[in-house]
């Protein structure tokens, strides 16, 4: 027990937020990093929680959270301590683009997920007439939106896993150098203080 405790003691872990409208792929694109499966999926009430390593010494947790109109509301309830976010868009779904990219909008308007790295995933690009990752881009104004912190749009396939590895990396590498900025800042005001 203690050699368990000890080995997880010495893993970092970040706290990364997976948002989206529902049936945008935030489930299937989870369990695929988590399983290495296809998994059908329901759309999500509440949230999913999973564990993924990225590293020897490093795990992202992974909140999955509710798309429906009534679950958005909420969101607003875990960006407190996030050290990520990864926003899924159904890249294929034009009647909700607009939708989905005031709730991106919004989410990056609050307070609490100031300066918190962004993995912007557009998802389904297996499907014909999918947006690729720079109409996503211009689309949703990530530039302009972003432009506070450090970001990237990933072209991906939950089915097939495509651009998933990539994905993923981005968002561990953001992750770590995120926490690391917070915890030299935390260190900076307890020194100004002494």
């Amino acid at each position: 027990m203690g050699l368990l405790n000890s080995k997880h003691s010495r893993v970092k872990q970040a706290q990364i937020l997976m948002l989206g409208l529902d049936s945008s792929g935030k489930s299937t694109l989870l369990y695929k990093l988590k399983l290495n499966d296809a998994v059908l999926t329901i759309p999500t009430i509440g949230f999913n929680v999973e564990m993924l390593e990225t590293g020897k010494d490093f795990a992202l947790t992974v909140w999955d959270i509710g798309g429906q109109q009534k679950m958005r509301t909420l969101w607003r309830d875990y960006l407190e301590n996030a050290d990520g976010l990864v926003y899924v868009v159904d890249s294929t779904d034009k009647q909700r683009l607009e939708e989905s990219k005031r709730e991106f909008e919004l989410i990056l308007k609050n307070e609490c997920i100031k300066n918190v790295p962004v993995v912007l995933l557009a998802n389904k690009q297996d499907l014909p007439g999918a947006l690729n990752a720079e109409e996503i881009t211009r689309k949703f104004h990530v530039k302009q939106h972003c432009s506070d912190r450090n970001w990237y749009v990933q072209p991906c396939c939950a089915i097939t896993g495509e651009g998933l590895a990539e994905a993923l990396q981005r968002v561990a590498v953001f992750a770590k150098n995120f926490r690391k900025s917070k915890e030299a800042f935390t260190l900076f005001k307890q020194d100004e203080k002494l």
